[in-house]
């Protein structure tokens, strides 16, 4: 699985002018289930974020979990992470996982990350989605599993 990670001060995702989802501090988790991909791969990527030390401390280091904060993710499908940009101008996106695995690891993977005690909100597999976000620093992460 691929996650691309914001520390944000607020995030919120709308569907057609309806709100599904908004946090305020904490994370906008992207992610993308990948061909090959399991619930163990979704489970390991969950709880390497949850511990992802990227909030700062009272010294001002980045030292701290969203858990230690308090904060909240914002889990949000994206199989564009999957993109291929290695020839010609459009990309491609055979490497993401078809849509029936994408939908039930990306499920599995915000069931995941709440069950590490982080409040959480989600979008909705596979619709067109708006995403606002105020990147807090701004922090911006790859991971992989």
């Amino acid at each position: 699985m691929r996650a691309l990670i914001q520390r944000v001060s607020e995030a919120s995702v709308t569907v057609e002018g309806e709100l599904l989802g908004e946090i305020g501090p904490g994370l906008l988790i992207l992610v993308c289930a990948m061909q090959g991909d399991g619930e163990d791969q979704a489970s390991a990527l969950a709880a390497r974020i949850a511990k992802l030390r990227i909030f700062k401390d009272e010294a001002g280091k980045m030292n701290r979990s969203v858990r230690d904060t308090g904060g909240a993710a914002l889990v949000v499908s994206q199989f564009t992470l999957a993109a291929d940009t290695s020839r010609g101008n459009r990309p491609g996106f055979s490497a993401a996982a078809p849509p029936a695995d994408g939908e039930r690891l990306y499920r599995h993977f915000a069931a995941e990350i709440a069950a590490c005690g982080i409040p959480t909100a989600t979008g909705r597999f596979g619709a067109d989605m708006k995403v606002r976000l105020l990147n807090d620093g701004p922090v911006t992460i790859w991971m992989e599993s």
